[in-house]
């Protein structure tokens, strides 16, 4: 729509109205204006994968030896530094590690729910430890196990009830005894980091997994006769998928054939970002490995293999739009398709009694301004 103007109150959105109606209202002398002049106006955008930013992230809560002085002030920094890229709500993204080092990082990382000043924490996202010791992609073997009830209590007792989504692979023995302990906790479960077969992603689906982590990547490629993960995903519909639009971890053709198979509202665009995304030279950590940025994305320096993406959620908009996508289907990639999917009813939309989350973007694909629970954040 162009020529409208939103009216935030209260940290909601009051109204979305015509330039004839908004001038009929009485609005108060004090009223904060922003013009948009001539920008997208967007809703602000979720990112329910990733590690870290700018130097910050949830592995700073795991590493005496990053010399980060306060973990807990890393997430806050990570907070303020991500509405600069249009994110308003994000999923700090735990990577596997034992047991107790695991429990002691996501209780630190969800200590500063509530104390964050830039985007909102909504929850954590624990990118496994159940996961497929054949499809461990940069997660350390030592860290991946077997399901184990008893660990996920404790876990959801350190997160204080506030995990959100975990990253499992659906094949792995008693899985359907974790799909019921989280289902009955509101924990969405995704297939990720998976050796499973096509048969073993409808089982998963029967036990409410309904969501993928990073398509394609720590799956088994296609097999025409003997389909998969991947497969499996594709041809159901139902099933919604993260995606990774820095056209490495996934080619640009391969992004071009998702959006003609899968629904709209079914593309979750994810940055995956590391820690040291934005500090692309000289040697580099995250999860403990040390990394190195060579060719557009983090590889870790021992073996090569990808580590994580070196992408913000701005400019895997800007990517998808170059790959094919609408503005309007890259902006819902990364709004409301994610909201919906971890069950945030009152983001990812500009409409009347939704959060006053709102990110202005020009044709450059530069953020102007951020507003995250009625407040202005950033303005560039």
């Amino acid at each position: 729509m162009e020529n409208h103007t939103i009216l935030l109150e209260d940290g909601k959105i009051s109204g979305v109205f015509s330039r004839q109606q908004f001038e009929q209202k009485r609005i108060p002398s004090d009223t904060q204006y922003i013009d948009a002049d001539g920008a997208w106006i967007a809703p602000g955008f979720i990112d329910t994968h990733i590690h870290g930013y700018g130097g910050f992230g949830t592995d700073d809560a795991m590493f005496d030896e990053y010399n980060v002085k306060d973990a807990q002030d890393s997430m806050i920094q990570l907070s303020r530094l991500l509405v600069k890229s249009g994110v308003t709500a994000f999923n700090p993204t735990v990577y596997p590690a034992v047991k107790d080092t695991m429990t002691g990082a996501i209780a630190k990382i969800a200590s500063v729910m509530g104390k964050e000043d830039g985007a909102r924490i909504m929850g954590l996202h624990l990118e496994g430890p159940f996961l497929s010791l054949e499809k461990p992609g940069v997660m350390r073997l030592g860290t991946i196990y077997p399901v184990d009830l008893d660990c996920m209590e404790q876990f959801w007792n350190a997160a204080e009830g506030h995990i959100i989504n975990m990253t499992v692979a659906p094949e792995l023995e008693n899985m359907s005894r974790l799909a019921g302990y989280c289902n009955n906790r509101g924990i969405i479960l995704q297939a990720g980091h998976t050796n499973a077969s096509y048969e073993e992603i409808i089982q998963g689906m029967q036990m409410g997994i309904f969501h993928c982590t990073h398509l394609f990547n720590a799956m088994r490629r296609m097999e025409q006769r003997n389909p998969n993960a991947v497969e499996a995903i594709l041809s159901h519909s139902e099933m919604s998928c993260e995606l990774i639009p820095d056209g490495i971890h996934v080619h640009p053709g391969l992004i071009k054939l998702i959006a003609q198979i899968k629904p709209a509202d079914k593309i979750v665009m994810v940055t995956d970002s590391l820690r040291c995304t934005g500090q692309n030279t000289g040697i580099l950590y995250a999860n403990g490995d040390t990394m190195v940025y060579k060719d557009s994305v983090f590889r870790r320096i021992e073996d090569d293999i990808i580590g994580g993406s070196a992408i913000t959620m701005i400019q895997g908009i800007k990517n998808l739009v170059q790959f094919g996508f609408s503005v309007e289907n890259a902006v819902k990639a990364a709004s409301l398709n994610p909201a919906r999917a971890m069950g945030y009813s009152n983001k990812g939309i500009i409409a009347a009694g939704k959060d006053a989350d709102i990110t202005i973007f020009d044709k450059d694909f530069i953020v102007r301004s951020v507003i995250a629970g009625g407040e202005l954040k950033f303005k560039g």
